[in-house]
């Protein structure tokens, strides 16, 4: 090994800094651009994305030669609603049992499109542990800095298991339902997130647990670069999703940039046809023009129909939409409205 990775390794995990990943806004959807997509979603290679989940190529031929050795798969991830959070793992978890699996027939059931730099995912990767989820981004830098920052991050929670189990006592688990319930009171009193003056320290608290250990360890969620105008069903089977998440959109203010905004009649029949039953689309934007257009074509189509305000105050995913992103938290800081319309998955009446 050389000197610069001894080095490197003696260091430990570190997370990268947004300062080198800054890329402009807007990118033209409608441009060619070099992306790998694969013919259908049935040959897509996920263990790139969740190596813990998936076999690589490699890995599934050595199996197969070794299939003669082994008497039994190893057990998949602890099954669980998708609709239902994680509770404290207790004293008692072990916390050596990563969720190393390698079970090729999990799925994708969360996507975020126009993902960012990830603060959704990494809010909702402790409440849904063995829910797997992607975050899409078309900005190539965005791509590689959410990457690099999951990779910090399940580093850290390795090395944190690698120290409890040598007994080290200080070692804590974040209790993720004390958590969740004190954000959605915080969400009910309409109490906005606390302003920092210090941007580091802001920087480092919305990176994720770097010091407590999280259910799932951050392995279920990963980054992509997409343009998910064009490719998504290559990606998503029929009904695979259970949540899409579209926040802080591109909101396109000039008429002729109508067609480039992520919701509208031709993409709503995408995401109906990849979205399950009774699963949830999450919209929301600090932009009032935006968000009536976005309700306007919602209520307009027939697959979907709208939840009301008061079934969704008990929903876990609601507290990181509004709050965890990068945009509610500048929208925040800055007093500003945040407009939330989220719409569910129906049955085709003409099907019924």
């Amino acid at each position: 090994m050389a000197a610069e990775d001894i080095t490197k390794a003696q260091q430990g995990p570190k997370l990268p800094q947004k300062r080198y990943f800054r890329q402009r806004a807007h990118v033209n959807i409608f441009n060619d651009m070099p992306l790998e997509y694969p013919l259908r979603p049935s040959e897509q290679d996920w263990s790139t994305f969740y190596p813990t989940y998936f076999r690589s190529s490699k890995d599934q031929v050595d199996a197969a030669n070794k299939d003669s050795q082994q008497t039994k798969r190893p057990i998949s991830p602890t099954t669980q609603s998708a609709d239902e959070p994680s509770a404290k793992r207790g004293p008692a978890a072990t916390t050596d049992q990563l969720p190393a699996n390698k079970d090729s027939t999990a799925k994708v059931e969360f996507a975020d499109i126009g993902c960012g730099y990830g603060g959704l995912l990494v809010a909702l990767s402790p409440l849904f542990p063995n829910t797997l989820m992607v975050g899409m981004e078309i900005r190539t830098k965005v791509v590689d800095y959410l990457q690099k920052r999951i990779e910090a991050l399940r580093e850290f929670q390795h090395d944190l298991v690698r120290r409890s189990n040598a007994g080290e006592k200080q070692i804590e688990w974040v209790d993720v339902r004390s958590k969740l319930d004190q954000e959605i009171a915080a969400l009910h009193e309409a109490k906005a997130p606390a302003d920092k003056s210090n941007e580091e320290e802001e920087e480092l608290h919305d990176n994720g647990e770097t010091h407590r250990l999280v259910p799932g360890h951050y392995e279920n969620i990963a980054s992509m670069r997409i343009n998910c105008q064009k490719y998504l069903p290559n990606f998503f089977e029929k009904a695979q999703l259970s949540k899409l998440f579209i926040l802080f959109a591109d909101p396109h203010f000039k008429r002729r940039k109508h067609k480039a905004r992520i919701i509208s009649a031709t993409m709503l029949a995408e995401y109906a046809y990849i979205m399950r039953i009774g699963g949830i689309i999450y919209t929301i934007t600090d932009v009032k023009d935006l968000h009536d257009w976005n309700v306007k074509h919602l209520d307009a189509f027939p697959l979907f129909e709208r939840i009301p305000d008061a079934e969704l105050e008990n929903d876990p995913a609601i507290p990181c939409v509004v709050n965890s992103t990068e945009e509610g938290k500048k929208v925040a800081r800055n007093k500003g409205e945040k407009h939330l319309a989220c719409y569910r998955r129906i049955e085709d009446p003409a099907e019924q």
